[in-house]
């Protein structure tokens, strides 16, 4: 797991080995305020708590993150913690909140990604091969079945699919109708099934309190993925996406894709990707933080953005991280 992520995606993830576990809760808490200020509140909170710090001192630094943490601690509760729940599981049950620290990830799986996601997918040719790199349960996988919300821009996917809003600015290329997908595939280090019910409560864990409709929309789209089950494979982005890849239709447009995957891995890794990525001959959209891409940088005045980039270089809008808005004037 890397470390020399950029601005927004280290700071969100809470995760710089070059810095002390206090100040990567203290760089965790004061970029999660706005999006949850109970989790900003809660992050400032362990950042000053001698106790929970040595307890996570004494973790490998990768499993020191502040989500990870704080899912792991509404795992064992049942409920999202405060301090004093958190102090009680560090003094009284130190052992079982390990164990689930060393055992789980942070595996957010936001199926709201898909609305920005989809307008750089409707104007390639189709069919669709889709091949998500870090994709968890599969949740974005699934774009053409959504239902669409663009400020009054609507498509309608399957019957019962939650509909994910997001607002566009810009000349954003909106779609008329959902594209054409012939086969897809997703790739992950640890596979999370949606019908296995403990992998489902570990992706309620992740969403953060305070996010409007986030959870009730993640048990929609949870609900909609054990309709249309995805194969995702164990494995490796670098070594395994080929051998994956090799599955897909000669006459489909093979796209390889992400969001919040490679601000975990380390500069070699993201190149070596790339690298993998370019001998496919695939098209490759990567949305990410600003700057884990070189030569990508945040542009306009948006709060911790994503960015959502064509083939490594081409930058095609700015986007929210749980896909809330997107902003093609950003390019």
């Amino acid at each position: 797991m890397g470390n020399d992520a950029a601005g927004s995606a280290g700071a969100m993830r809470g995760l710089d080995s070059r810095l002390g576990t206090a100040e990567n809760f203290r760089r965790f808490g004061a970029a999660a305020r706005g999006r949850s200020p109970a989790y900003g509140r809660l992050a400032e909170a362990v950042a000053a708590d001698t106790g929970v710090l040595d307890f996570l001192d004494g973790l490998p630094v990768v499993k020191r993150q502040p989500n990870l943490l704080f899912a792991a601690a509404r795992y064992l509760l049942g409920t999202p913690p405060g301090i004093d729940a958190v102090r009680r599981l560090v003094r009284e049950r130190a052992d079982e909140l390990a164990a689930v620290l060393r055992a789980r990830r942070t595996q957010t799986n936001e199926p709201a990604r898909c609305a920005t996601l989809l307008p750089a997918l409707a104007g390639l040719p189709e069919p669709l091969a889709l091949l998500e790199v870090g994709a968890s349960a599969g949740l974005t996988l699934l774009p053409d079945h959504y239902s669409y919300d663009y400020a009054g821009h609507a498509l309608a996917g399957d019957p019962g699919a939650p509909t994910l809003a997001c607002r566009p600015h810009g000349p954003v290329p909106l779609p008329d109708r959902l594209p054409t997908v012939a086969w897809r595939r997703g790739l992950d280090v640890n596979p999370l099934d949606p019908a296995d019910a403990d992998d489902a409560r570990w992706l309620e864990c992740l969403v953060w309190p305070g996010e409007g409709d986030r959870e009730a929309r993640l048990r929609a789209a949870l609900d909609l993925a054990r309709r249309h089950p995805v194969p995702v494979h164990r494995g490796d982005l670098v070594d395994d996406l080929a051998r994956v890849a090799a599955d897909a239709p000669s006459g489909a447009t093979l796209v390889v894709y992400h969001s919040a995957v490679l601000a975990y891995v380390d500069a070699g890794t993201r190149r070596a990707f790339a690298a993998a990525v370019r001998d496919l001959g695939a098209v490759w959209l990567s949305n990410e933080a600003p700057g884990v891409l070189p030569g990508t940088e945040a542009t306009g005045h948006h709060e911790d953005p994503f960015l959502l980039v064509r083939d490594g270089r081409e930058v095609l809008a700015a986007t929210d991280p749980h896909g809330t808005w997107i902003d093609w004037s950003a390019r």
